[in-house]
């Protein structure tokens, strides 16, 4: 952060030294406009860690010092501040139950909430005039109702009008509008957001309610104290303690005080691969995606896009580089990262050049990955070997972007679920399978790639948003006629994976020029882990070789009973999760099974092979170049 400050400090004084009379003021408006500082801004309210609890048997001070020392258990989620609500379920009487939030915030710079106070600050007094808008918890009108809530509601502007108490907001954060609609909808409140979110509000009244996004971008789990009471977290790592049960709670789901169940609010037609009938109109799924990005571009303070130089990353980098241009914004900062000479480096740099963002590299050794393995672990809480291996790069490249100052950025994961990207699709015998494995893919990805993007950004204070998992673009390209997706080699359309996609931006922009080139748009699809470089995922199955002995793996299913590793890499994972969260109900969040190159079990039938294999008991690999349509196919089975 010195060094960025350091930085734009020496551009201050090299404009200020070329034009004497030029301000200070002017001198730093300049340099902004010079693109010097290559992040735009436009307006962000912050990713978070929250915590709820409804009806505790601990009294008042008792409960209030438990939900403190809980919360520092994920301040890294948000290490600029800090919130606590207690409420009595039943106001006036003595040994009433409690429930109570608790809330860490990653503040970003907002709007002065006092209108009086922000009329009297002078301009250019930017301590005064930009103060941390939007502390939590959040609280209705009347202060009956308190919020809290990790997420951004993109339709929150939308909402407003729909309110019938028109008394003004006390903040300008997007999710206020939140709780006041909860006073009025109730129950309906999840179902009217659209946006990544998990949270919890809780009512003077007895009132507790708790929701998570359709798709699980933000993580959330919940559990049972053995006192009866409810709990709710953005991580597990709060409950292990106070929890005797604890479980994800489900992506597209509320619970509620009334019934005390959790209920299904999220319904759309796709679920059903019969409502799957549209035709392809590849300019919808274009100008869809393309809005999906604008939504998410709601920031006061520097982002960037991850950027591997694939299509997915590639195509949000540039999409935004065009918004920004037409905005007259600077372009946005890229970053990615990998072993030294891997596929995504270079990649990434082809595209970065085409785009002219200023773009950052990072190299890892694999001895590097392997020492971070411990804490990707600690901070995914999963032991699942995909999402390790992707999560571990993943995880250094945050520390290094938000040692940069930049607090947000944009990524590509869910477009291989809701597209059939992953190379095993190549694989799916009809249209049916494939659209059912797409609607599995999706339904399962807060346990895997939505858990790895959120957790591996936010536990630097990163916040990473995903425009390929927008409702309006899932609705276009899931009530698609899977025969669109379908992967067809060697003729002249769909012969390569999401050709879909690839197609809508196969062409020029307002201004004449192209998306991507064509060796990017048209580049076979990479996973992460394997992007990065092989030698990465071939490193850690040699170090969990030396580390686990037969000996110790020949006893795995004594020691690991349920989801027993198959391989010593697994082995190895396990050990260490189980280092941190040894109970049954944390090792019972992680799923298993068998998996071909991230397909769920189902799909491992598509082949005869890997049916075979998963019939006589063997660990199918995760890697990409399990698939022999993979330019670089192993040989694994």
């Amino acid at each position: 952060r010195r060094l960025v400050k350091m930085r734009a400090i020496l551009a201050l004084l090299a404009v200020s030294l070329a034009s004497p009379s030029m301000s200070i003021a002017d001198s730093w408006a300049s340099t902004y406009r010079s693109g010097i500082h290559c992040t735009p801004a436009m307006h962000l309210k912050g990713g978070c860690g929250f915590l709820g609890v409804y009806g505790s048997t601990l009294d008042h001070n008792t409960l209030r010092m438990k939900i403190l020392q809980l919360s520092r258990t994920i301040r890294h989620r948000g290490p600029d501040g800090s919130g606590i609500h207690m409420i009595p379920l039943e106001k006036d009487v003595p040994g009433s139950r409690i429930s109570a939030l608790g809330h860490e915030r990653l503040a970003i710079v907002g709007a002065m909430d006092d209108p009086q106070e922000r009329k009297e600050a002078r301009v250019g007094d930017h301590q005064r005039l930009h103060t941390l808008s939007g502390n939590q918890p959040l609280f209705s009108h009347d202060r009956s109702a308190a919020l809290a809530i990790n997420g951004e509601i993109y339709n929150h502007e939308e909402l407003k009008p729909l309110l019938k108490d028109k008394t003004a907001f006390r903040t300008k954060s997007d999710c206020e509008v939140v709780v006041h609609l909860y006073k009025e909808r109730g129950d309906e409140v999840a179902s009217l957001l659209d946006g990544d979110f998990a949270f919890a509000i809780a009512g003077d009244k007895g009132e507790f309610y708790a929701a998570r996004d359709p798709m699980g971008v933000d993580s959330m789990y919940m559990g049972w104290g053995a006192d009866g009471s409810v709990w709710f977290a953005s991580e597990m790592k709060c409950l292990v303690s106070e929890c005797k049960k604890i479980e994800q709670f489900p992506p597209g789901h509320y619970w509620s005080h009334k019934t005390k169940q959790l209920v299904r609010y999220y319904h759309p037609k796709w679920f059903v691969c019969e409502a799957a009938q549209q035709k392809l109109n590849l300019d919808i799924i274009k100008n869809t995606f393309i809005e999906a990005i604008s939504k998410r571009l709601m920031t006061d303070v520097p982002y960037g896009v991850l950027l591997s130089g694939g299509l997915d990353s590639s195509l949000v980098a540039s999409c935004v580089v065009k918004m920004c241009d037409l905005a007259g914004k600077p372009r946005p900062a890229t970053f990615s990262i990998g072993l030294k000479g891997s596929p995504d480096l270079s990649n990434a740099r082809k595209v970065a050049d085409m785009l002219g963002t200023e773009h950052h590299e990072f190299h890892f050794t694999v001895q590097e990955g392997i020492d971070a393995v411990q804490d990707v672990i600690y901070h995914l809480e999963t032991y699942d070997v995909t999402t390790i291996r992707a999560g571990t790069p993943m995880f250094i490249l945050a520390r290094k972007i938000k040692a940069m100052g930049v607090k947000m950025v944009l990524s590509g994961e869910g477009a291989d679920e809701a597209l059939g990207g992953y190379l095993y699709f190549h694989k799916a015998p009809n249209a049916q399978e494939f659209h059912e494995e797409c609607v599995r893919k999706l339904q399962a990805l807060y346990q895997f790639d939505c858990l790895r993007a959120n957790k591996a950004t936010m536990a630097w204070g990163l916040e990473a948003r995903v425009p390929f998992l927008d409702k309006d673009f899932l609705d276009v390209v899931m009530n698609l006629d899977a025969s669109f997706k379908m992967i067809r080699k060697g003729e002249k359309e769909q012969f390569i994976e999401k050709w879909i996609m690839r197609e809508a931006f196969n062409n020029v922009d307002s201004k004449g020029e192209v998306y991507l080139p064509k060796e990017v748009l048209f580049r076979q699809k990479e996973q992460f882990s394997d992007g990065v470089g092989y030698d990465w995922i071939d490193g850690l199955k040699a170090h969990a070789n030396r580390v686990v002995d037969d000996t110790m793996f020949a006893f795995r299913e004594h020691r690991f009973p349920y989801n027993t590793p198959g391989t010593k890499e697994a082995y190895l994972a396990r050990s260490i999760f189980e280092s941190f969260y040894p109970d049954e109900t944390c090792i019972k969040t992680v799923p298993g099974g068998p998996s071909v190159a991230c397909s769920t079990a189902k799909a491992v039938e598509w082949d005869a092979a890997w049916k075979q294999a998963a019939a006589a008991g063997s660990m199918l690999d995760q890697s990409g170049r399990a698939v022999d349509v993979h330019d670089s196919a192993a040989k694994c089975f």
